[in-house]
C-alpha cells in the first residue's frame, strides 16, 4: 500500500510509478538512476513536490498514489517459448484513405483508389493494411469523429466498395486492420442526438454529462485540441465531456449497455471478415470516478489538464479483458492499441499474452527528443533515440511484442525531423527502414515513408486542414500574436504534413488525382514519387523492398535474440541471433564520419545490404549496414 510516507525508491516497484519517474527524467534529460541513489531513494513521497520544484504537486501526488495502488507490483510476464503468430511476422502499412489515391476525381482519396494500389503494396512485401477511419463522419477531425460505425463515408465510397476491397486484400493473402475509435463519437452520432433530448433518454448515460459549478464547467480539464474539455447544453443545464474536439464526445464506459452496443458493432465488422483493429486512444476509456480537477502544471508535459485522470483509469484492464472476451477472441482477431502517454511497464500490463487484453500497443516516446514536443522546431538527435530502442528491445519481451513505428497520420514526417539536407535524405530514410526491419518487433510503415516523403510548407492558415493546428493558431491570435508568428508556431507540428497526397508519379497532383486535392500537394512529387523509385534500383523504395524480403527469408531477424555489440554514444551496433543464423547491424547516428567499432573486414563478416552503394573503412554519415556472421544453417 503506497502512502505519502512511502519512499521514492519504491515507486520503481509499481508499473505506473516506474513509467512516470522514467518519463519525468527522460523529459528533463536526467538519468532515472538519480532516484536509485540511496540518499535520494530513501526520501519520502511527501517530499516530491519540493524535490521536483512543484513539477509534482500535492494534488498530483494524491492522484499518483491512487494509481500506484491499483497496480502495486511490476508484472513478470514469462513464456517458455515465443509464440509465432502472423502479426509478428507481418509488415504493416498504414493508409490515410483521404490522401492515398482518388479514383473518381473529386480530389479525395477513396476505397476504390486503395483497391487499385493493392498490387503495388503486395509487390513491396506488405502483409497487412491498416486503414485510418472510413466510417460515416462529419469530418471535424478527419474521420476520427464517427457519426455511424456501420456506414462508409460517402466521399470514400459505399459498403459494396468496401466488400470488394476486403475481398481483393484477402485474395492477395493480405490482412485488413480497421481503425476503431471507441473512446468517443461525433456529436452527430444517433446516440448523442438522442442523449440531448432529455436526461430520461437511455442514451444520456452513454456519454459523460455533469452539472457545472455555478457558471463554470464541472472541472478544469482541457481538450487535447485546446480550450475547455466541456460543452454546455442549456436545455439540459449540463455539460458533456470532450477530451478532443468539441464535436468528439466521450463515451461513458461505466454504462454496460453502451459497452454491449460497442461490442455488437465490433462483432458485425469481424463477421464481415475484418482481421483486426487499431484502437484509437484506447487507454483513455476509463476515467477517475468523480472527475476531479487536473494538475495545471502537468499540462506542460502532456498537453492537456486532467490527463492524469484518464491515462490509466481504474477500470481500463477490466474493460479491455471484457471487450476481448466478447469480441476479438471469438474471431481470433488482432488488436493494437494507441497508448497515448503509456510507458513500458503499463504497456506490459496491457499486452502480456497471459493477461488477454491487447496484442500490441503503440508507444510514441521515440518520435521526439527529450524535452521536445511535436510543435518544436529542432534537429532530431538519433543518439537520444538509441537508449529508448535498447530499453524496449531488452525489457519488453517474454510474452510482450514491440510495435516499431516512426511515422503515422498524427505526426510530421520523422525524416524531416532528422535532416533537412537533401544529400542525406535517401541515406536517413534507409537508416530508419533498417531499424524497423532488423529490430525485434512488428514494423508499421506509413504511406509515403517508402519513398522518403518529407514535410511540406504552410504559409497561410487557409493551407491547413488540421483542426488541432487551426485551434492553436486561433488561440495564439487571441493571445496577441501576429498571424505570421502564429503560423510559425503551428507549422512545424501540424498533422497535415503527414496528410498531404501520396506521391505516385511526376504528373499533375502527383498522380493522386486529376483535380486539385482536398489539401494541396507538395511540389516534392516532381522528384520523389513511386513511379520514379520503382525504376531506380538504388531508390528508398527498392531498398525497403529488399530488406522486407531479407526479413521474410530469415526468421532470425524476427524471432532471434537481440544483443548489443561494440558501441559508443554515436553508433548503434547490435546482433540478431538464433540457432540458424547471426546478423550484425551497424548504424552511425551522426552526420559525420565515425570509426567502426568492429573491424568487419578483418572478421570476414559478409555484407548483405547497406544504405551506401560502396564500402569504406569509416562509417559514413548515417550509414547503416547489415552483415551475416558465418553461414546460415
Amino acid at each position: 500500500m503506497y502512502t505519502k510516507q512511502s519512499k521514492i525508491k519504491t515507486l520503481f516497484n509499481a508499473p505506473f510509478g516506474k513509467d512516470v519517474m522514467e518519463l519525468l527524467m527522460y523529459m528533463s534529460g536526467k538519468d532515472p538512476v538519480l532516484f536509485r541513489n540511496p540518499i535520494v531513494g530513501n526520501i519520502k513521497l511527501r517530499n516530491l513536490p519540493s524535490l521536483t520544484k512543484n513539477l509534482i504537486t500535492d494534488d498530483f501526488l494524491d492522484t499518483l498514489i491512487d494509481i500506484l495502488n491499483r497496480e502495486p507490483e511490476l508484472l513478470e510476464c514469462k513464456v517458455s517459448e515465443e509464440k509465432k503468430q502472423w502479426w509478428k511476422n507481418a509488415v504493416f502499412y498504414q493508409i490515410y484513405p483521404r490522401s492515398f489515391k482518388d479514383s473518381n476525381n473529386d480530389g479525395i482519396g477513396d476505397l476504390n483508389g486503395i483497391t487499385s494500389k493493392l498490387d503495388y503494396l503486395k509487390d513491396i512485401g506488405i502483409d497487412a493494411v491498416w486503414l485510418s477511419p472510413i466510417y460515416d463522419s462529419p469530418n471535424d477531425d478527419n474521420g476520427y469523429d464517427i457519426r455511424d460505425y456501420e456506414k462508409i463515408m460517402k466521399e470514400f465510397g459505399d459498403m459494396d466498395d468496401f466488400d470488394v476491397m476486403l475481398q481483393e486484400i484477402h485474395k492477395r493473402n493480405m490482412k485488413l486492420i480497421m481503425d476503431l475509435v471507441i473512446n468517443h463519437t461525433s456529436d452527430e452520432h444517433f446516440w448523442f442526438q438522442e442523449a440531448l433530448k432529455g436526461k430520461e433518454s437511455k442514451y444520456h448515460d452513454y456519454y459523460i454529462f455533469k452539472e457545472g459549478k455555478g457558471n463554470r464547467p464541472p472541472n478544469n480539464w482541457t481538450s487535447a485540441f485546446k480550450g475547455s474539455a466541456w460543452n454546455y447544453y442549456p436545455n439540459l443545464d449540463e455539460y458533456a465531456l470532450h477530451v478532443f474536439s468539441k464535436k468528439q464526445m466521450d463515451l461513458n464506459w461505466e454504462n454496460e449497455h453502451m459497452r454491449k452496443d460497442i461490442y455488437q458493432m465490433i462483432n458485425r465488422w469481424l463477421e464481415k471478415g475484418v482481421d483486426g483493429f487499431r484502437l484509437d486512444v484506447i487507454n483513455l476509456i476509463s476515467k477517475t470516478p468523480g472527475l476531479p480537477d487536473g494538475v495545471q502544471l502537468l499540462s506542460n508535459l502532456v498537453g492537456a489538464v486532467g490527463y492524469e485522470h484518464m491515462i490509466y483509469g481504474p477500470k481500463l484492464h477490466e474493460y479491455l479483458r471484457e471487450m476481448r472476451k466478447m469480441t476479438f477472441d471469438k474471431y481470433d482477431a488482432f488488436t493494437v492499441g494507441e497508448g497515448a502517454g503509456i510507458g513500458l511497464e503499463a504497456a506490459k500490463m496491457m499486452t502480456c499474452e497471459s493477461r488477454k487484453e491487447l496484442d500490441q500497443i503503440f508507444n510514441f516516446d521515440q518520435l521526439n527528443n527529450p524535452g521536445k514536443g511535436r510543435y518544436d522546431s529542432y534537429k532530431y538527435d538519433l543518439r537520444k533515440l538509441k537508449p529508448l530502442l535498447i530499453k524496449w528491445q531488452t525489457e519488453f519481451k517474454d510474452g510482450c511484442w514491440p510495435a516499431l513505428v516512426f511515422e503515422n497520420h498524427d505526426n510530421p514526417r520523422f525524416l524531416s525531423r532528422i535532416t533537412k539536407q537533401e544529400s542525406f535524405r535517401d541515406v536517413v530514410a534507409k537508416l530508419v527502414i533498417t531499424l524497423m526491419l532488423t529490430l525485434r518487433g512488428t514494423p508499421y510503415f506509413y504511406q509515403g515513408q517508402e519513398i522518403g516523403m518529407i514535410d511540406t510548407s504552410f504559409r497561410d492558415i487557409s493551407d491547413f486542414r488540421d483542426v488541432e493546428a487551426i485551434n492553436m493558431y486561433n488561440m495564439y491570435l487571441g493571445e496577441g500574436m501576429t498571424q505570421q508568428d502564429a503560423i510559425k508556431k503551428v507549422a512545424p507540428g501540424t498533422r497535415d504534413h503527414a496528410r498531404i497526397p501520396m506521391q505516385w508519379e511526376d504528373a499533375a497532383y502527383g498522380g493522386f488525382s486529376d483535380v486539385r486535392p482536398w489539401i494541396d500537394c507538395s511540389n516534392d512529387y516532381m522528384r520523389y514519387n513511386v513511379k520514379k523509385q520503382i525504376e531506380d534500383s538504388e531508390s528508398i523504395l527498392n531498398y525497403m523492398k529488399s530488406l522486407i524480403t531479407l526479413r521474410k527469408d530469415n526468421q532470425t531477424l524476427i524471432y532471434g535474440d537481440f544483443t548489443l555489440s561494440n558501441n559508443d554514444a554515436d553508433t548503434f551496433c547490435f546482433r540478431r541471433k538464433d540457432k540458424d543464423a547471426c546478423f550484425y547491424i551497424e548504424i552511425n547516428l551522426l552526420d559525420t564520419n565515425k570509426k567502426r567499432r568492429t573491424d568487419v573486414i578483418r572478421k570476414s563478416y559478409k555484407k548483405i545490404i547497406s544504405n551506401y552503394k560502396d564500402s569504406h573503412e569509416l562509417l559514413r554519415p548515417y550509414e547503416a549496414a547489415i552483415y551475416m556472421i558465418g553461414d546460415k544453417k
